[in-house]
């Protein structure tokens, strides 16, 4: 389909500009055009990857990242998305499941974030890592990185600040992503593996672009809230064609 890449494009632009990869969406878009629902995954999370992988490593190199407590979050999850992407699924109850992520996504973006003069992180934020277990699984399972959930949970709990949610959730889908790509070659082996990505390289390409933009321009030219109403309402509508048919 010939504007395919421009939908990837726009996705990763949108996602990247508030921090995350974009997978939720990339899974619906092939959905819809009918793409092999058992590849699927990987090309979402080998987009997941390009988009997060940069954020990650600017994050890192601007020491915003919160290691200790990052690397929590992401190694409990990462098991849980390899057994995912090793977990058989019907069609039917992966295009639901997958449905019913994006519409929950959707709505997770209209959380309002905390202000950045928040003072201690409440009580419950010290059972994120309880929380990221059922978001790596999904990850592994239809190819979404998860973050798109987890930052809302971090921002209600008072986690941390807002630069150091943003990184955490970067890393946080950058290894879980890889770690949902190792299930899914375990699963489906390298053959199959290269066959979903054979075609994939003006996907790749749209992503790489629309992912750096969206990180370094995006935000000068619109402000967050509406970039980030802009990205609920395509995931709303994207995860609502595919509950609906």
């Amino acid at each position: 389909m010939i504007w395919l890449p421009f939908g990837f494009f726009a996705t990763a632009l949108l996602y990247a500009s508030v921090g995350f990869g974009g997978g939720s969406t990339y899974s619906a878009l092939l959905s819809l055009i009918g793409f092999d629902y058992r590849l699927l995954p990987i090309v979402s999370l080998v987009c997941n990857v390009v988009v997060v992988g940069g954020s990650t490593i600017r994050f890192a190199q601007g020491r915003a990242i919160p290691w200790k407590r990052a690397l929590v979050l992401a190694l409990v999850a990462a098991p849980m998305a390899f057994l995912g992407g090793l977990t058989p699924i019907r069609q039917a109850t992966f295009l639901m499941v997958l449905g019913l992520s994006l519409v929950g996504a959707g709505l997770a973006l209209f959380i309002p974030r905390a202000p950045e003069r928040e003072a201690l992180p409440l009580p419950s934020a010290r059972f994120m890592a309880l929380a990221a277990v059922p978001l790596g699984y999904l990850a592994g399972l239809v190819g979404i990185g998860g973050g798109i959930f987890l930052a809302p949970l971090l921002h209600l709990t008072r986690w941390s600040p807002a630069r150091a949610i943003a990184a955490t959730t970067s890393l946080f889908i950058l290894i879980n992503s890889l770690a949902g790509l190792a299930g899914q070659l375990a699963k489906n082996g390298p053959e199959r593996f290269a066959e979903a990505l054979s075609g994939a390289l003006p996907l790749l390409i749209a992503v790489v672009l629309g992912g750096q933009i969206g990180s370094v321009l995006a935000l000068r030219f619109l402000p967050e809230r509406a970039i980030r109403w802009l990205t609920a309402a395509l995931t709303i509508w994207a995860g609502s064609r595919l509950l609906l048919g």
